[in-house]
């Protein structure tokens, strides 16, 4: 009996071909550099790349940037499908790399709000921190390498995606309130953390040391002092730790409003009373 053809109704494919994508198809790739065919059907880097050309022109490949291409699944009726699981696509795409920011704040349940991009961590540098990838928007934050840490493990099928844990999802708003929706959506982020039973201050404050930025202890020490979920004498350990300066609590906000001259904090966004 004839094979069907998939339904997406592309030009069809050479035994070789079938073979390649045959297999990028069954490892479950998420993306497929020329390294991938190289592993596979032994042959130069030019004629490799040539063969992800082809594939890509014929349909059967989609191209995400410049040497980076995923299948089209066979089931799908156009060459251009949106990507369901964007967050083993970031993993590949940005690595090293962990989902933080607004997008870890709805996996741990502490916000409400949906946004429409995929908001992460990267340990490799970026021309631009906004980026749209085969209908994917992707929101960038680029960091040292060396202060990745404090990220769980999640399972997507057979993909692993490093997603910030609560802890170190806070340090990471608060550095940049912009990275969690903006100023007064980080301050309920902050307020629903300590509301949950996850709350650690201890974990939360080694974090903040580890982290080694000035403007992360000014918003932790002022907002964990307003959530009066933590001890004086664990306030008074962020307070030895302060650097010299006033920032602003939002920095994307005006330079107007009060100063918390303990906290060397301008309160320049409205903040419902505690």
């Amino acid at each position: 009996m004839q094979s069907k053809e998939p339904s997406h109704g592309l030009e069809g494919l050479s035994t070789q071909e079938r073979r390649i994508l045959g297999t990028f198809i069954a490892e479950e790739l998420v993306v497929v550099r020329v390294e991938d065919l190289l592993a596979i059907h032994p042959v130069s880097r030019e004629a490799g790349n040539l063969a992800l050309s082809r594939l890509h022109q014929k349909g059967w490949l989609r191209r995400l940037k410049r040497g980076v291409y995923a299948t089209v699944p066979l089931e799908s009726e156009t060459p251009h499908p949106a990507i369901a699981d964007a967050w083993p696509l970031a993993m590949e795409l940005f690595s090293p790399c962990y989902i933080s920011g607004w997008s870890a704040a709805e996996h741990w349940d502490l916000t409400e709000q949906i946004f429409n991009a995929v908001s992460l961590v990267t340990g490799h540098p970026q021309r631009s921190s906004s980026q749209s990838i085969s209908g994917v928007h992707f929101r960038t934050r680029t960091i040292a390498p060396e202060r990745i840490f404090g990220t769980s493990g999640i399972w997507f099928g057979s993909h692993m995606v490093q997603v910030a844990d609560r802890h170190r999802l806070l340090v990471d708003i608060l550095d940049a309130p912009d990275f969690g929706g903006g100023g007064r959506h980080m301050m309920d982020v902050v307020s629903a953390y300590w509301r949950g039973e996850h709350a650690d201050a201890d974990t939360l404050l080694a974090y903040a040391l580890r982290y080694g930025r000035g403007a992360v202890m000014k918003r932790l020490g002022f907002t964990a002092e307003r959530s009066c979920a933590v001890s004086a004498g664990w306030l008074d350990k962020v307070e030895s730790n302060l650097t010299k300066g006033v920032i602003r609590l939002d920095p994307q906000s005006g330079a107007g409003g009060r100063i918390n001259s303990r906290w060397h904090v301008r309160v320049n966004i409205p903040l419902e009373a505690r």
